[in-house]
């Protein structure tokens, strides 16, 4: 394992993002992870922060909303089955970690476990959440939401960045 400043990451982060990530919370017994294609990575509040948008419609919204923190892992190998699965089915419906026979890993630092595979993992502490408010969104943004089911962004402190 190689531990990482995350803020060295932006550019290599980013890219994956938009090949796809795994967000995974862990509230009490109940585990998910879903795949994220958004985020942010900087400073706030003189910590080092990793913003995901969950939108409230997702089972791991409801999970989130109980935890203390997340994990996000950047798979470095071709995982795009798994990334596409992830994406399109709800784990309300099924477990989506045995499903696509993922394995997971305690984490370092948070109660949610990474994702045992190649790649990059953060842990993060959440600080902070905030709704979406569609009063002070761009009317551009609003073709993304038919639903009206827009996204809390959750704040969270990375405490450990490693790869592995």
């Amino acid at each position: 394992m190689k531990t990482r400043d995350p803020l060295t990451l932006p550019e290599s982060l980013l890219a994956q993002l938009k090949e796809g990530a795994f967000l995974t919370v862990k509230a009490g017994d109940a585990l998910n992870t879903m795949t994220i294609g958004w985020g942010l990575i900087g400073i706030l509040w003189q910590k080092p922060v990793f913003m995901v948008p969950v939108r409230t419609s997702r089972h791991t919204h409801s999970l989130i909303e109980k935890a203390k923190d997340f994990t996000v892992t950047a798979p470095s190998g071709d995982m795009q089955a798994a990334l596409n699965f992830c994406g399109t089915r709800s784990g309300r419906d099924l477990d989506k970690i045995k499903a696509c026979d993922l394995k997971t890993q305690p984490g370092q630092d948070t109660v949610s476990p990474i994702l045992d595979m190649p790649g990059l993992h953060l842990e993060c502490r959440i600080l902070y959440k905030t709704p979406m408010d569609p009063a002070h969104m761009d009317a551009s943004l609003q073709s993304m939401y038919p639903a009206k089911d827009y996204h809390i962004l959750y704040f969270g402190e990375i405490l450990s960045c490693y790869e592995q």
